[in-house]
């Protein structure tokens, strides 16, 4: 019996068929789009082409049809016969595809996409395995896979009601920041019946290619049949699924993070150094911020004044150096603000000159920045990386340092030295003219931290030996604004320093941070004692996972020893691929044990820190 014979006889039974999109040119590619259309980008080594024919090919497909246009020949040659006994695939060809849109390589197949119940996919998109049959099994026969939006989604958006039914496809120009909450993107993978095409969707293409014109888009056509009736097409939200769509090169490099193999994955994201907004449904506890602050009141007088603060320049570093030295205390000739605590440690490493102590494990930034002949390295000899002030005087007597680097409280140790003995270290250097740096990026977390910071006038000089730095990032919770400050009483160093880094070294954001701060101090201080107790709430749930041994802390974060069975490498993976939450693998930082296995895990808020508690339990299972 032959195709259309079996038909007429068993209308039960459907055929289905895959329709791919694949003739445009992705310009915004570049030099990778030059030679091949968009579908043949690698992604971690494969071709976006191939990682969705292969999904197709495990569905019971009747065939596979391929619009094909800019380098299509390139693309068929690559094709070949490697499908055969898995998919049928056959071609289509837009010769027009400088000229046109997709709608018009979507017009080019009308004929076949009313022969059979149609899977309309582009072909620049990167899946997860669930998707596809997600979409094949559910019974709704039209059908448009969605995901929430998220800041870095764009083209069709969509409204749903609350049955799922798409009432609306929003236009570009009907987009609306305001009500992005309420839409919904489509992941460009539709699900049509045969009897939809050819009574409805195809009518309307001709109907509308005839009136509008080729450089159109298909869904523009999906827009106006949902407003006839708002019932017609229904939605299937994808939850976190995996996926995106891959125009530009930015899009490129999320994908091949999110899609990165076990042995790449880790790199994939550690070595992105932040910009995690951009994976909205990843919870990040790598970085380490304030969860508490900013306060709500802080962010609406910033979002207030956002027109002015994007439009105008900022100021010079004569008028910054003023609002530093009133938002923390200190004289101007005492502080310089930088672009971030980064900036100011790199012009302090370059000025630091002869033998240099440092603590390790640490902050690496520090190090990093140094001649490596001329580092003397103390390593705390316990299994806690606790150590003492007493502890670095009596290592560093005999080494000949002239500058000693602390991070206080340690990272990622969490170790502190009270004030108190910070400052019998400091009359230690001042007596052996040394140098000491100490970093209290952290200090605002520790136990008694408002008499716990060194930046004051009579501390600084008291000690003119010591330099203070401080990143706004970590305890004010503003690590987008990149702002940070050193300060010491030695006018010298600092006057050296104002003139090394950029006249415009802080963004207007950071400026009018810094400008506003003592108004709403109290919040901070507020924001300070919720974290410390969220902290001491946190560390208790953390001591009953069985694989992790918790070192006291008085940071945002702790170290944790991973003990048998696991791997540090094996619960970041879990975590990443099962719960979406990073964490820190410190295993291999130097001054660690290299026998055992180490994670950072940093402190967020309760509902944050309940999920990763939940998560690593989960592991056991």
């Amino acid at each position: 019996m032959n195709y259309e014979l079996f038909r007429n006889f068993a209308p039960k039974f459907r055929y289905m068929q895959a329709i791919i999109l694949a003739a445009g040119m992705g310009r915004r590619l570049g030099e990778r789009t030059r030679e091949n259309t968009k579908c043949m980008v690698e992604v971690n080594g494969i071709r976006l082409i191939d990682r969705l024919l292969v999904q197709l090919a495990r569905q019971d497909l009747r065939r596979v049809i391929i619009v094909v246009g800019y380098q299509g020949r390139k693309l068929r040659d690559h094709i070949g016969h490697r499908y055969n006994g898995q998919l049928k695939i056959e071609y289509a060809e837009n010769p027009i595809y400088d000229k046109t849109n997709n709608i018009y390589s979507l017009s080019l197949v009308k004929e076949q996409l009313q022969e059979d119940d149609t899977l309309l996919i582009e072909s620049d998109l990167i899946l997860s395995e669930q998707l596809i049959p997600m979409i094949m099994a559910d019974h709704s026969p039209n059908l448009a896979l969605v995901a929430k939006y998220e800041s870095w989604m764009d083209g069709t958006m969509v409204r749903l009601d609350e049955d799922n039914n798409i009432v609306n496809f929003i236009s570009k120009e009907a987009f609306d920041y305001g009500d992005v909450d309420s839409y919904y993107k489509t992941v460009n993978i539709y699900k049509f019946s045969r009897e939809f095409l050819q009574h409805q969707y195809v009518p309307f293409l001709d109907a509308y290619t005839k009136a509008v014109g080729n450089n159109e888009y298909y869904e523009n056509v999906l827009r106006i049949i949902s407003l006839l009736n708002s019932h017609n097409i229904k939605a299937l939200p994808i939850g976190n699924e995996r996926w995106y769509e891959i125009d530009d090169k930015q899009d490129l490099d999320i994908a091949e993070a999110l899609f990165a193999n076990d042995e790449d994955v880790i790199r994939k994201y550690y070595g992105r150094y932040g910009g995690f907004w951009r994976f909205p449904q990843m919870l990040d506890f790598c970085y380490l911020v304030n969860p508490y602050f900013p306060s709500k009141r802080m962010k609406d007088e910033l979002r207030s004044n956002f027109d002015t603060l994007l439009t105008e320049y900022p100021s010079g570093m004569k008028v910054n150096t003023l609002i530093a030295s009133k938002c923390f205390g200190v004289s101007e000739p005492y502080i310089v603000p930088g672009n971030g605590a980064a900036e100011l440690i790199k012009v302090l490493m370059q000025n630091t000159k002869g033998k240099t102590g440092f603590i390790r494990p640490t902050f690496e930034e520090y190090p990093n920045r140094f001649d490596p002949s001329l580092q003397m390295t103390f390593v705390p000899q316990n299994e806690d990386y606790r150590y003492t002030a007493d502890d670095l005087m009596t290592f560093f007597a005999d080494k000949g340092i002239q500058t000693l680097m602390l991070i206080n409280p340690d990272n990622p140790s969490g170790n502190f030295i009270p004030k108190g003995d910070v400052l019998r270290l400091a009359q230690w250097c001042e007596e052996r003219n040394i140098r000491l740096v100490v970093d209290e990026s952290f200090v605002d977390f520790s136990i008694g931290y408002a008499a716990n910071s060194l930046l004051s006038d009579a501390v600084l000089e008291t000690y003119p030996h010591m330099a203070v730095m401080k990143s706004i990032s970590k305890s004010f919770g503003v690590p987008g604004l990149r702002l940070g400050i050193l300060a010491s009483a030695d006018k010298e160093l600092i006057a050296r320093i104002k003139k090394e880094v950029s006249i415009w070294n802080l963004n207007s954001f950071a400026e009018f941070f810094m400008q506003i701060y003592n108004k709403h101090e109290k919040d901070y201080l507020k924001a300070c004692d919720k974290f410390v107790a969220e902290r001491a709430d946190f560390e208790q749930r953390l001591r009953t996972v069985p694989f992790l041994r918790v070192m006291p802390t008085q940071a945002n974060y702790f170290l944790c020893e991973v003990l048998p069975p696991y791997s540090a490498t094996q619960i970041v993976i879990y975590m990443l691929r099962r719960h979406n939450i990073l964490t820190r693998d410190c295993s291999r930082k130097p001054g660690l044990d290299p026998e055992k296995q180490y994670m950072r895990i940093a402190v967020r808020n309760h509902a944050d820190n309940t999920r990763l508690v939940e998560a690593l339990k989960g592991l056991k299972n």
